[in-house]
């Protein structure tokens, strides 16, 4: 065996691991540990990176959004067509009577007897109730012996009058002036007491209260027994036949009712509509509500409880042909109405005359004309701004 050999042999086996001396653990190489970064530079390495974040994301929104493009606004349009057009007042009515009267006594007293309960029909000088008039009684008896005692006196002055007259010269002119002083006398006080006796037999014919018209009683507020006087609402009497619908009329609309205007009317509980007419505008607006009262007649007869709800719509306006815009396309400025009106891809505000009036829709009397596409709702829209009409 060569030297060569020998020795890589010999360096080999002493390389192995001794089957009688435990090998040694490895040493690990050691390296330096890296420095830890500074707080404030990771602060700013993260501004930074929320930096950059921003940038990407407002960069996307621009692209998709791109600000500087000419986009237009699309807008809802609508073609001016003349068309028939109807203005109509709705408001709330009640049915009402068209005679009606609250019956109070004339006098104080008991109600002696009650002739009528609440739904009976009477006749005009039937009687209803009659008031407990014994006292009355007495005092017509006081002033008919009142009477009887002034007759007494106008005759015996009457005969004494007439004795003198007869005597001629023989009675002195002084005794005749006084007995005929005294004989006016006695005649003035018979016309005293039969006035009293008139005036105490009106006040017992007051005790009975009779119907001074045709009706029905729709209220009855009292019972036999009670005791009433001239402030106390006895009973109610109302004519039933051809009741109307009574309702108020803002101020503001005054001036655009009058008689015969025709009216829809519905009462409440049914479908079916009804036609009528004003019946009645009264000649001035009460102060302290603002309404003015107005009736409307029924155009056929119509059976319906006093007091029932009646939806009114009273025909103010028809016209054959006329412009309407909805009341959102009108823009209100310090110089009047304006709509606007698209021409070309443009909206152009134009000013507009229209009759006011508590609808959606407007009637345009001037400023528009047929075929103008006007914008639906004007809101946000400026003049000469580039727009997209579509139609509804």
């Amino acid at each position: 065996m060569t030297l060569d050999k020998q020795t890589k042999h010999a360096s080999t086996h002493d390389r192995a691991p001794s089957l009688t001396t435990p090998s040694e653990p490895a040493v690990p190489a050691l390296r330096p540990d890296a420095p830890a970064p500074h707080p404030v530079a990771m602060r700013k390495r993260r501004w930074l990176w929320a930096g950059i974040g921003a940038l990407v994301i407002g960069l996307g929104v621009a692209g998709y959004l791109q600000p500087w493009a000419n986009k237009t606004t699309s807008v809802v349009v609508e073609t001016a067509t003349l068309a028939p057009v109807t203005r109509v007042l709705a408001v709330n009515g009640r049915i009402a009577p068209v005679h009606s009267v609250d019956i109070r006594p004339l006098v104080g007293g008991k109600i002696d007897s009650l002739l009528v309960e609440e739904g009976d029909v009477v006749k005009p000088g039937q009687i209803l109730a009659q008031i407990d008039a014994k006292t009355q009684n007495a005092v017509i008896r006081q002033a008919m012996a009142g009477l009887d005692a002034a007759l007494v006196a106008k005759e015996q002055a009457r005969v004494s009058y007439e004795r003198s007259l007869a005597l001629g010269g023989n009675v002195a002119r002084s005794v005749l002036e006084n007995e005929a002083r005294a004989l006016q006398s006695a005649e003035n006080e018979v016309a005293r007491m039969t006035a009293l006796l008139d005036q105490a037999q009106i006040v017992l014919q007051n005790h009975t209260i009779s119907a001074p018209i045709a009706g029905s009683v729709v209220v009855l507020n009292v019972d036999p027994g009670q005791i009433v006087d001239p402030a106390t609402l006895v009973l109610s009497l109302a004519d039933l036949n051809d009741p109307v619908v009574e309702t108020d009329v803002d101020e503001a609309y005054a001036r655009q009712i009058a008689l015969d205007q025709p009216a829809v009317l519905q009462l409440v509980g049914e479908t079916a509509t009804r036609a009528g007419h004003v019946s009645y505008v009264a000649p001035r607006v009460d102060v302290t509500t603002g309404g003015l009262a107005v009736k409307v007649a029924f155009d056929t007869p119509v059976t319906a409880p006093l007091g029932l709800t009646v939806a009114t719509n009273i025909i103010v306006d028809q016209r054959d042909a006329a412009l309407t815009v909805p009341r959102s396309a009108i823009v209100t400025g310090t110089t009047g109405s304006s709509v606007f009106v698209v021409t070309d891809g443009t909206a152009h505000l134009r000013p507009i005359e229209t009759v006011e009036w508590p609808a959606a829709r407007l009637i345009v009397t001037k400023g528009l004309a047929a075929g103008d596409e006007v914008i639906v709702d004007a809101q946000g829209l400026k003049d000469g701004q580039a727009v997209t009409a579509e139609q509804p």
